[in-house]
């Protein structure tokens, strides 16, 4: 006590008569709590505790949702058993104890409209009204996804292309398989031509293609001579002029099916 600051050693020396006078002015005549309003989370099949009144409603709320049936069990002695409305605009209800209630707490369970069941613990406490609103985060989960704009079927040009710039670097992208396949090469003129990787997706194939100048005389690449007119996209890696004896690379990619 010795480091109390020296106001709260005079506060404390105040007499008793004082201080109970000043409690009675303050709180006023001895009444019963009366009961806040009460925002309750809750995920589904969860339990909620809660506080009811003893002496008037008690109403429940479940945020953006409503009730669809409440399930209890009667004790078969009218004094043990609470009452509830279902009230059908708002979808919430309302309870009330019997005067006498002996029971400490009652409980039920309650199952929404969005098909959520909860098991509701409600304590007697106090005599005004009561309001118990239960909100469930999985509601706005369920919302945002309603109001999520449908994804756009992806460009197959764009999409072609991205996937020339993931065989490229040699990537793997989301949604295609890579495998390195090493196919016996094929002559086309001069060329040797030999596919060495393929990416296979649900819509899209890319293939990875050498190609090597076995010929005397030098050869301009163009997409042509790689690809056919199907093809969705065509990249052909430096040098596109090969010198005999050189090799480049080319990325083709193409729908599947065709």
């Amino acid at each position: 006590m010795s480091d109390l600051p020296l106001a709260g050693r005079r506060a404390s020396r105040l007499p008793m008569r004082r201080t109970t006078a000043a409690l009675a002015i303050i709180l006023g005549p001895a009444a019963s709590p009366v009961l806040a309003d009460q925002t309750i989370m809750a995920a589904d099949s969860a339990q909620v505790d809660c506080s009811a009144s003893a002496k008037d409603l008690t109403r429940i709320s479940l945020v953006e949702d409503e009730f669809a049936s409440v399930s209890k069990i009667s004790t078969g002695n009218p004094q043990d058993d609470f009452a509830f409305v279902n009230e059908p605009v708002r979808g919430d209800i309302y309870i009330s104890v019997p005067e006498g209630f002996g029971r400490p707490a009652f409980s039920f369970f309650g199952t929404s409209k969005r098909g959520y069941v909860y098991k509701f613990v409600c304590k007697i406490s106090g005599d005004e009204a009561a309001q118990v609103f239960v909100s469930n985060p999985d509601i706005a989960k369920e919302k945002a996804a309603e109001t999520k704009p449908p994804a756009l079927a992806p460009d197959p040009q764009e999409a072609a292309t991205e996937l020339v710039q993931a065989m490229y670097s040699n990537a793997v992208t989301d949604g295609y398989e890579m495998r390195q396949r090493t196919l016996r090469p094929v002559s086309v003129g001069g060329l040797k031509v030999q596919m060495v990787a393929e990416y296979r997706g649900a819509d899209l194939t890319g293939r990875v293609l050498r190609i090597e100048n076995r010929g005397a005389a030098p050869i301009e690449l163009t997409e042509n001579q790689v690809a056919p007119a199907s093809a969705l996209a065509v990249s052909i890696a430096e040098p596109r002029r090969l010198q005999p004896g050189q090799v480049t690379t080319a990325y083709l990619v193409s729908q599947n099916g065709r």
